[in-house]
Protein backbone atom coordinates (compact mmCIF):
# COMPACT_ATOMS: atom_id res chain seq x y z
CA UNK A 1 0.00 0.00 0.00
CA UNK A 2 3.14 2.20 0.69
CA UNK A 3 4.39 1.77 -2.26
CA UNK A 4 1.11 3.14 -4.11
CA UNK A 5 0.47 5.81 -1.73
CA UNK A 6 4.51 7.87 -1.60
CA UNK A 7 3.99 8.10 -5.34
CA UNK A 8 0.58 9.64 -5.52
CA UNK A 9 1.45 12.11 -2.47
CA UNK A 10 4.63 12.91 -4.40
CA UNK A 11 2.61 13.84 -7.64
CA UNK A 12 0.13 15.69 -5.50
CA UNK A 13 2.98 17.77 -3.88
CA UNK A 14 4.35 18.12 -7.65
CA UNK A 15 0.99 19.69 -9.25
CA UNK A 16 0.24 22.17 -6.14
CA UNK A 17 3.82 23.19 -6.45
CA UNK A 18 3.53 23.79 -10.49
CA UNK A 19 0.26 25.08 -10.03
CA UNK A 20 0.00 27.30 -6.66
CA UNK A 21 3.57 28.84 -6.90
CA UNK A 22 5.67 28.54 -10.13
CA UNK A 23 3.13 29.14 -12.21
CA UNK A 24 3.18 32.71 -10.87
CA UNK A 25 6.63 32.92 -9.99
CA UNK A 26 7.74 35.59 -12.35
CA UNK A 27 11.79 35.88 -13.45
CA UNK A 28 13.38 38.27 -14.60
CA UNK A 29 16.09 36.56 -17.31
CA UNK A 30 19.17 38.61 -18.46
CA UNK A 31 21.72 37.66 -21.69
CA UNK A 32 24.02 39.76 -23.11
CA UNK A 33 23.95 39.10 -27.02
CA UNK A 34 27.40 40.14 -28.88
CA UNK A 35 25.46 41.20 -32.43
CA UNK A 36 26.01 45.09 -32.97
CA UNK A 37 28.94 46.58 -35.53
CA UNK A 38 32.17 47.46 -33.68
CA UNK A 39 32.22 50.46 -31.75
CA UNK A 40 28.55 50.76 -31.03
CA UNK A 41 26.95 51.40 -27.48
CA UNK A 42 24.60 48.76 -26.29
CA UNK A 43 21.22 48.53 -27.02
CA UNK A 44 18.89 46.77 -23.93
CA UNK A 45 15.85 45.08 -25.50
CA UNK A 46 12.83 43.66 -23.27
CA UNK A 47 11.49 40.32 -24.48
CA UNK A 48 7.83 39.70 -23.49
CA UNK A 49 5.96 36.40 -24.71
CA UNK A 50 3.04 34.36 -24.18
CA UNK A 51 1.77 36.74 -21.58
CA UNK A 52 -1.92 34.55 -22.03
CA UNK A 53 -4.02 37.08 -20.12
CA UNK A 54 -7.03 36.53 -18.51
CA UNK A 55 -8.99 39.73 -16.02
CA UNK A 56 -8.35 38.96 -12.79
CA UNK A 57 -4.58 37.81 -12.81
CA UNK A 58 -3.85 40.91 -11.19
CA UNK A 59 -0.22 39.67 -9.95
CA UNK A 60 1.08 39.23 -13.56
CA UNK A 61 -0.44 42.41 -14.26
CA UNK A 62 1.81 44.15 -11.38
CA UNK A 63 4.67 42.53 -12.21
CA UNK A 64 4.38 43.30 -15.87
CA UNK A 65 3.89 46.84 -15.14
CA UNK A 66 6.80 46.74 -13.00
CA UNK A 67 9.36 46.10 -15.76
CA UNK A 68 8.69 50.12 -17.13
CA UNK A 69 11.53 50.74 -14.42
CA UNK A 70 13.86 48.89 -16.42
CA UNK A 71 14.15 51.59 -18.93
CA UNK A 72 14.83 49.09 -22.23
CA UNK A 73 15.82 50.87 -25.27
CA UNK A 74 12.99 48.40 -27.27
CA UNK A 75 10.43 46.24 -26.38
CA UNK A 76 9.90 43.23 -28.64
CA UNK A 77 6.39 41.22 -27.87
CA UNK A 78 6.20 37.91 -29.90
CA UNK A 79 2.33 37.08 -29.69
CA UNK A 80 -0.24 34.95 -27.42
CA UNK A 81 -1.23 38.06 -24.95
CA UNK A 82 -4.71 37.03 -25.43
CA UNK A 83 -6.17 34.24 -23.09
CA UNK A 84 -10.05 35.49 -22.68
CA UNK A 85 -12.09 37.75 -24.68
CA UNK A 86 -12.09 40.48 -22.14
CA UNK A 87 -8.81 40.89 -21.84
CA UNK A 88 -7.80 43.70 -24.04
CA UNK A 89 -8.02 46.45 -21.45
CA UNK A 90 -5.97 43.81 -18.61
CA UNK A 91 -3.37 43.47 -21.54
CA UNK A 92 -2.73 47.37 -22.39
CA UNK A 93 -2.78 48.06 -18.12
CA UNK A 94 -0.16 45.28 -17.72
CA UNK A 95 1.91 46.44 -20.28
CA UNK A 96 1.43 50.67 -19.07
CA UNK A 97 4.44 52.68 -19.83
CA UNK A 98 6.16 50.47 -21.64
CA UNK A 99 4.03 50.79 -24.98
CA UNK A 100 5.46 54.54 -24.95
CA UNK A 101 8.81 53.01 -25.69
CA UNK A 102 9.56 51.96 -29.58
CA UNK A 103 8.59 48.13 -29.75
CA UNK A 104 7.23 45.76 -32.06
CA UNK A 105 5.18 42.77 -32.54
CA UNK A 106 3.92 39.95 -34.11
CA UNK A 107 0.92 37.85 -33.04
CA UNK A 108 0.34 33.94 -31.92
CA UNK A 109 -2.24 31.72 -32.06
CA UNK A 110 -4.20 33.18 -28.75
CA UNK A 111 -4.27 36.33 -29.67
CA UNK A 112 -7.05 34.85 -32.22
CA UNK A 113 -8.42 32.17 -30.98
CA UNK A 114 -9.84 31.30 -27.32
CA UNK A 115 -8.13 28.98 -25.71
CA UNK A 116 -10.17 25.89 -24.98
CA UNK A 117 -10.02 22.58 -23.09
CA UNK A 118 -7.06 20.01 -24.86
CA UNK A 119 -5.78 16.44 -23.53
CA UNK A 120 -2.58 16.93 -22.21
CA UNK A 121 -1.39 13.76 -22.39
CA UNK A 122 -1.93 13.77 -26.04
CA UNK A 123 0.23 17.00 -25.83
CA UNK A 124 2.49 15.61 -24.17
CA UNK A 125 3.21 12.25 -26.26
CA UNK A 126 2.69 14.31 -29.85
CA UNK A 127 3.60 17.93 -29.08
CA UNK A 128 5.13 18.94 -31.87
CA UNK A 129 2.77 20.56 -33.85
CA UNK A 130 4.56 20.54 -36.87
CA UNK A 131 1.42 20.12 -39.36
CA UNK A 132 0.38 23.51 -37.53
CA UNK A 133 -2.88 24.07 -35.33
CA UNK A 134 -6.06 25.17 -37.47
CA UNK A 135 -8.61 23.74 -36.03
CA UNK A 136 -11.18 26.43 -36.10
CA UNK A 137 -11.52 28.91 -39.40
CA UNK A 138 -13.21 31.88 -37.54
CA UNK A 139 -10.71 33.86 -34.79
CA UNK A 140 -12.86 35.09 -31.76
CA UNK A 141 -10.69 36.74 -29.48
CA UNK A 142 -10.40 41.25 -30.29
CA UNK A 143 -7.02 40.55 -31.92
CA UNK A 144 -8.13 43.83 -34.08
CA UNK A 145 -8.64 45.89 -31.29
CA UNK A 146 -5.21 44.89 -29.58
CA UNK A 147 -3.29 45.81 -33.28
CA UNK A 148 -5.30 49.30 -33.34
CA UNK A 149 -4.03 49.80 -29.59
CA UNK A 150 -0.28 48.40 -29.96
CA UNK A 151 -0.27 50.94 -33.02
CA UNK A 152 -1.88 53.65 -31.39
CA UNK A 153 0.71 53.84 -28.69
CA UNK A 154 3.75 53.71 -31.42
CA UNK A 155 4.71 50.02 -31.59
CA UNK A 156 5.01 48.46 -35.04
CA UNK A 157 3.18 45.61 -36.30
CA UNK A 158 5.24 42.99 -38.07
CA UNK A 159 2.87 40.64 -39.33
CA UNK A 160 4.17 39.14 -42.81
CA UNK A 161 5.54 42.46 -43.18
CA UNK A 162 9.24 44.55 -42.86
CA UNK A 163 9.77 47.33 -40.96
CA UNK A 164 12.56 49.95 -39.65
CA UNK A 165 13.20 52.16 -36.66
CA UNK A 166 15.71 54.08 -35.11
CA UNK A 167 15.92 53.33 -31.32
CA UNK A 168 18.97 54.89 -29.25
CA UNK A 169 21.05 55.79 -31.85
CA UNK A 170 20.70 52.25 -33.53
CA UNK A 171 19.46 51.61 -36.88
CA UNK A 172 17.18 48.64 -37.18
CA UNK A 173 15.75 46.47 -39.65
CA UNK A 174 12.95 43.84 -39.07
CA UNK A 175 11.26 40.97 -40.56
CA UNK A 176 8.26 39.22 -39.18
CA UNK A 177 5.51 36.23 -39.86
CA UNK A 178 2.04 35.97 -38.32
CA UNK A 179 1.98 32.73 -36.76
CA UNK A 180 3.75 29.97 -37.99
CA UNK A 181 1.56 27.54 -35.69
CA UNK A 182 -1.37 28.46 -37.33
CA UNK A 183 0.29 28.32 -40.85
CA UNK A 184 -0.25 32.28 -40.95
CA UNK A 185 3.39 32.77 -41.74
CA UNK A 186 4.40 34.16 -45.33
CA UNK A 187 7.94 34.06 -46.10
CA UNK A 188 9.72 36.10 -48.84
CA UNK A 189 13.06 35.91 -50.27
CA UNK A 190 14.21 39.67 -49.36
CA UNK A 191 17.72 39.68 -47.56
CA UNK A 192 18.63 41.08 -44.57
CA UNK A 193 19.38 45.06 -45.20
CA UNK A 194 23.38 45.11 -44.46
CA UNK A 195 23.29 48.36 -44.07
CA UNK A 196 21.48 48.84 -40.63
CA UNK A 197 23.40 48.22 -37.79
CA UNK A 198 21.27 45.01 -37.61
CA UNK A 199 18.53 43.09 -38.80
CA UNK A 200 16.18 41.33 -36.65
CA UNK A 201 13.54 38.75 -37.45
CA UNK A 202 10.76 38.20 -35.17
CA UNK A 203 7.88 35.37 -34.95
CA UNK A 204 5.58 33.68 -32.49
CA UNK A 205 6.42 30.07 -32.99
CA UNK A 206 10.01 28.78 -33.77
CA UNK A 207 9.42 26.36 -36.79
CA UNK A 208 12.74 25.48 -38.42
CA UNK A 209 11.07 26.73 -41.96
CA UNK A 210 11.34 30.59 -40.58
CA UNK A 211 14.50 29.81 -38.74
CA UNK A 212 16.06 28.91 -41.87
CA UNK A 213 15.00 30.93 -44.26
CA UNK A 214 15.97 33.72 -41.84
CA UNK A 215 19.51 32.42 -41.35
CA UNK A 216 19.76 31.66 -45.09
CA UNK A 217 18.90 35.82 -46.01
CA UNK A 218 21.45 36.57 -43.52
CA UNK A 219 19.33 37.81 -40.31
CA UNK A 220 21.64 37.80 -37.24
CA UNK A 221 19.10 37.65 -34.37
CA UNK A 222 15.75 36.12 -34.34
CA UNK A 223 13.27 36.01 -31.91
CA UNK A 224 10.25 33.80 -30.97
CA UNK A 225 8.17 32.22 -27.95
CA UNK A 226 5.53 29.85 -28.23
CA UNK A 227 7.12 26.89 -26.64
CA UNK A 228 6.44 28.46 -22.88
CA UNK A 229 10.16 26.63 -22.18
CA UNK A 230 8.44 23.49 -22.36
CA UNK A 231 6.18 24.36 -19.79
CA UNK A 232 7.03 21.27 -17.87
CA UNK A 233 10.54 20.57 -17.65
CA UNK A 234 12.67 17.87 -15.53
CA UNK A 235 15.79 18.38 -14.04
CA UNK A 236 18.90 17.34 -15.87
CA UNK A 237 16.59 16.88 -18.89
CA UNK A 238 14.54 19.86 -19.53
CA UNK A 239 11.78 20.40 -21.79
CA UNK A 240 9.39 17.44 -22.75
CA UNK A 241 7.91 19.05 -25.73
CA UNK A 242 8.54 22.67 -27.81
CA UNK A 243 4.87 22.02 -29.63
CA UNK A 244 6.60 23.30 -32.84
CA UNK A 245 9.37 21.35 -34.55
CA UNK A 246 12.17 23.04 -32.68
CA UNK A 247 14.62 20.38 -30.50
CA UNK A 248 13.55 20.25 -27.22
CA UNK A 249 17.69 21.83 -25.98
CA UNK A 250 16.36 24.98 -27.74
CA UNK A 251 12.77 25.28 -26.18
CA UNK A 252 14.20 28.24 -24.21
CA UNK A 253 17.19 30.73 -23.84
CA UNK A 254 19.79 32.07 -25.90
CA UNK A 255 21.05 29.65 -28.56
CA UNK A 256 22.23 29.67 -32.19
CA UNK A 257 20.37 28.26 -35.44
CA UNK A 258 22.49 27.56 -38.85
CA UNK A 259 21.97 26.41 -42.12
CA UNK A 260 24.92 25.11 -44.09
CA UNK A 261 26.92 27.28 -45.68
CA UNK A 262 25.53 30.25 -43.94
CA UNK A 263 26.72 32.26 -40.98
CA UNK A 264 24.81 31.12 -37.42
CA UNK A 265 22.03 33.64 -36.32
CA UNK A 266 21.52 33.89 -32.63
CA UNK A 267 18.28 32.63 -31.94
CA UNK A 268 16.34 33.91 -28.20
CA UNK A 269 13.55 31.78 -27.97
CA UNK A 270 11.42 32.89 -24.72
CA UNK A 271 9.72 30.36 -22.15
CA UNK A 272 6.86 33.46 -21.79
CA UNK A 273 5.05 34.47 -18.69
CA UNK A 274 1.86 32.76 -18.74
CA UNK A 275 -0.14 29.21 -19.63
CA UNK A 276 -3.47 28.63 -20.97
CA UNK A 277 -5.85 29.06 -18.21
CA UNK A 278 -6.88 25.56 -18.48
CA UNK A 279 -3.59 24.55 -17.98
CA UNK A 280 -1.98 26.67 -14.90
CA UNK A 281 1.19 24.64 -14.08
CA UNK A 282 4.97 25.68 -14.88
CA UNK A 283 7.39 22.91 -13.31
CA UNK A 284 10.81 23.64 -13.82
CA UNK A 285 10.27 26.37 -15.95
CA UNK A 286 9.28 29.42 -14.12
CA UNK A 287 7.38 32.32 -16.20
CA UNK A 288 9.42 35.03 -17.63
CA UNK A 289 10.29 37.62 -19.49
CA UNK A 290 14.64 38.83 -20.66
CA UNK A 291 15.98 41.74 -20.58
CA UNK A 292 18.58 41.31 -24.11
CA UNK A 293 21.84 43.84 -23.58
CA UNK A 294 23.26 43.72 -26.82
CA UNK A 295 26.89 44.89 -27.51
CA UNK A 296 29.08 44.98 -30.54
CA UNK A 297 30.53 41.91 -32.13
CA UNK A 298 34.15 41.74 -30.82
CA UNK A 299 32.87 42.44 -27.22
CA UNK A 300 32.56 39.33 -24.42
CA UNK A 301 31.01 35.94 -25.71
CA UNK A 302 27.10 36.19 -24.69
CA UNK A 303 26.07 35.00 -20.55
CA UNK A 304 23.09 33.90 -19.24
Amino acid sequence: MLSVVVPLAAAAAGLTYATAYESRAFTLREVTVPVLPHGSSPLRVLHLSDTHMTPGQHKKQKWLRGLADLEPDLVINTGDNLAHMDAVPSVLEAYGDLLDIPGAFVFGSNDYFEPHMKNPVRYLRGGTGTNGARLRTTPDLPFDELRTAFAERGWTDLTNRHAALEVAGHSLAFVGVDDPHLGYDVLDDEPADTTVDLAIGVTHAPYLRVLDRWNTLGYPLIMAGHTHGGQLCLPFFGALVTNCDLDRKRAKGLHTHQVDGHDPSWLHVSAGIGTSPYTPVRFACRPEATLLTLTEIDSPGSSQ
